[in-house]
């Protein structure tokens, strides 16, 4: 066998050989699965995000197809994986990592938890043992590093594409585990997501902002199953698909960039990871959110003497949420950093109902617009990138026309950062409880929140017993 380029090669080795004996890991990652299935069970009450869901054609049926939490839908395992996976993304309020690219790791759990469901039927049919919910904690902290580090220094989007690639190179590559793959068809999974190439960012900017941006990792979850199927029937892979001159990923891609891995393979991504629990709205701007939010009750009663806004924030916020002109839709109000900032200033709270109709439709939020500045300060810039501080701050400041002005607020930890979990798990608890309010009856409620959250035999449960707790009727 040709040799693979080192960086597919040790992706491979990772998720083949490593172990993880973090208990700090093990611990963030069951928090990240319940996390992410809140954020599915949310979006399953609005309308765009179920009319994507089920089968591609009506009466299609899987008698032991994967489950879609949430649905009574059994699904080909490359079909749940997108159900699963838009679900989880489609609210924006699902975890997050940022460095050069950023991106949501919890997409993953699309590709995973479906795999793993339909595996574990499959096994019980061959009289073997079913796969245990630890083992999708243990892909979803492998799926996570490797999205994750791959983040740190390759910058997708700076080439205009979008970060929902890393979601399928790590799901290739966790989902090529889940099957069992030799080493050499693992390489081929991996070597054709990286061949796939990555989608435009088109649907993400003005002024194209739209729905795909909230399907994009379901789409890209659903790719890496199908490519690590392929792989298990025997389909070639590509050794040099990242370094092959004038053809190869770093070339095309990556515009002459070699893909590198910033540090080795670990846990760090899972044990550092960022969860989004107070506010569904892109994660550069959930400081500046919390920081409006305590200045509301100085500025709601004066909005009409409001002179100017003063946001200051990091560079990369600058480059993806500072956002000036006309927004169509609910996807594109929840990538403005004005558009959420006033929101905090004028309700003192933000939720997706938010960025709705009719709220959208207050002239209060569309005059703060016009009237706020957004100011890149480099010592925030700096401290994004710092692998130990990765902080995400913002400070805002509400100038009057009388000369006064109120306190600059900062905050440049999120409560979702690993600096602040202590506040985060008791409000991550309450937004899993309510999750399952729209979707289970409530004699279902309390006994799904204790298995979620509370049970001390949740790693030891059957995958598939797991995800039939959660199918909805």
């Amino acid at each position: 066998m040709r040799p693979f380029d080192p960086v597919m090669e040790t992706i491979a080795r990772y998720v083949e050989e490593r172990e993880v004996g973090s208990p700090e890991a093990w611990e963030t990652a069951r928090w990240a699965l319940a996390d992410a299935l809140a954020c599915a069970f949310y979006a399953l009450s609005h309308p765009e995000a179920r009319k994507l869901l089920g089968p591609d054609f009506p009466g299609e049926i899987y008698l032991q197809g994967a489950r879609v939490p949430g649905t009574p839908y059994r699904l080909h395992p490359v079909r749940a994986a997108f159900n699963l996976g838009l679900l989880i993304r489609w609210l924006d309020y699902n975890d997050t990592w940022l460095a050069q690219e950023w991106g949501h790791p919890s997409d993953n759990l699309g590709a995973i938890l479906p795999l793993a469901d339909i595996l574990s039927q499959e096994r019980r049919q061959k009289g073997l043992a079913p796969l245990q919910v630890k083992d999708v904690l243990r892909a979803m902290i492998q799926a996570y590093e490797i999205q994750g580090v791959l983040a740190l220094e390759n910058a997708l989007n700076r080439q205009g594409f979008d970060h929902v690639q890393w979601v399928k190179v790590a799901s290739a590559a966790v989902a090529g585990r889940l099957l069992g793959l030799s080493h050499e068809a693992l390489l081929n999974a991996i070597s054709n997501a990286f061949i796939d190439g990555p989608s435009l960012r088109t649907y993400r900017h003005f002024p194209n902002t739209g729905w795909r941006k909230s399907w994009a990792a379901g789409d890209a979850a659903a790719r890496g199953v199908h490519l690590a199927l392929l792989a298990r029937r025997g389909e070639m892979g590509y050794p040099s698909a990242l370094t092959a001159p004038q053809w190869g990923f770093n070339d095309v891609v990556m515009g002459g960039k070699a893909i590198t891995l910033a540090r080795p393979l670990g846990s760090y991504v899972m044990e550092h990871v960022l969860f989004k629990i107070s506010f569904p709205a892109e994660f550069h701007g959930q400081t500046a959110v919390e920081a409006a939010i305590a200045l509301h009750p100085q500025v709601a009663p004066r909005l009409e003497e409001v002179e100017k806004v003063v946001i200051h924030t990091q560079e990369s916020a600058i480059r993806i949420i500072d956002k000036k002109g006309p927004l169509t839709n609910p996807a594109d109000r929840d990538h403005c950093l004005q558009y959420m900032t006033a929101v905090g200033l004028i309700y003192g709270e933000l939720e997706s109902r938010h960025y709705e109709e009719p709220i959208a439709l207050d002239p209060r939020i569309e005059e703060l617009r016009a009237k706020t500045e957004v100011v890149e300060d480099p010592r925030y810039s700096r401290d994004y990138l710092d692998p130990d501080l990765r902080s995400i701050a913002n400070a805002v400041q509400v100038f009057f026309r009388d000369g006064t002005s109120t306190p600059k607020v900062e905050v440049e930890f999120p409560i979702g950062h690993r600096r602040r979990r202590k506040e985060a798990w008791p409000l991550l608890r309450e937004k899993v409880q309510r999750s399952l309010e729209g979707v289970f009856p409530p004699a279902r409620r309390e006994s799904l929140a204790y298995l979620l959250l509370d049970d001390p035999n949740l790693l030891d449960m059957a995958v598939d017993e797991f995800v039939e707790t959660l199918t909805a009727p």
